[in-house]
């Protein structure tokens, strides 16, 4: 199966050609901040690297967040467009799920990936290896960093996988004892994302498919604030 990964929820965009679990070719660009201008010109310049041809794409495998509200809707984007243009399968992967898959088969310690999402809070799942799969096993949430400390288990080891900020340390100053930040981990593995895509089921409808946000923008709670007796569906349409 030739599988085409994209990641963009985050600052850095990621891009990955897989074919049968083998990595073909790969580009992680941590400079660029605008990636719907480079998304595209990077998978051409894969595509052209390994000789592949869009009809050779059997499935594209987006991560669909949490994340950048602008990053997930541009790789969304651009995989619902190849996947409905090429005819072939969609699938969408947390983006949490797959860096805690980025993580070696791990049986004695609880994953827990996060994103700072600001204002002290972060997008954050937990994820533990039972039987060498990765199994989610406290849904993605969007939560303060405290609460999220909070809650961790104390009677075994537990790894926050991602980029303890300033502001994230400044909040929870001291971690527990059996807590240990692995921040080299905080980065989408495209590689892992086709290989977690590979087994996922395809998305039914591909034109119905959105990404996971986990939160409003700030424009709607705004919004929200001052007409507290309407929802998002009235303020979309009063926008």
């Amino acid at each position: 199966m030739k599988i085409l990964a994209l990641d963009t929820s985050n600052h850095p965009m990621s891009i990955a050609l897989v074919e049968d679990d083998q990595l073909k070719a790969t580009t992680t660009l941590n400079t660029v901040r605008n990636h719907s201008i480079y998304v595209l010109p990077t998978i051409d310049e894969l595509m052209h690297r390994v000789n592949w041809k869009p009809e050779d794409l059997d499935r594209v495998v987006v991560a669909k967040g949490p994340g950048s509200y602008t990053g997930i809707r541009i790789a969304v984007t651009t995989a619902k467009t190849l996947a409905m243009t090429l005819g072939i399968d969609l699938v969408g992967i947390s983006s949490l799920e797959t860096v805690a898959a980025g993580i070696p088969s791990v049986t004695d310690a609880l994953l827990v990936p996060f994103f700072d999402a600001r204002r002290g809070n972060v997008f954050a799942g937990e994820y533990r290896y039972q039987d060498h799969l990765l199994i989610n096993v406290l849904p993605d949430g969007h939560l303060t960093f405290e609460d999220l400390v909070d809650q961790l288990p104390s009677n075994e080891p537990v790894y926050l996988l991602g980029e303890l900020t300033k502001k994230l340390q400044a909040a929870v100053p001291n971690l527990p004892a059996n807590v240990q930040v692995i921040q080299s981990a905080a980065m989408v593995s495209t590689f892992a994302l086709a290989k977690l895509g590979a087994k996922a089921q395809p998305v039914s409808d591909i034109d119905h498919f959105i990404p996971t946000y986990l939160r409003i923008t700030e424009a709607e709670a705004n919004w929200q604030k001052t007409h507290p007796n309407q929802g998002p569906i009235e303020y979309v349409k009063e926008v």
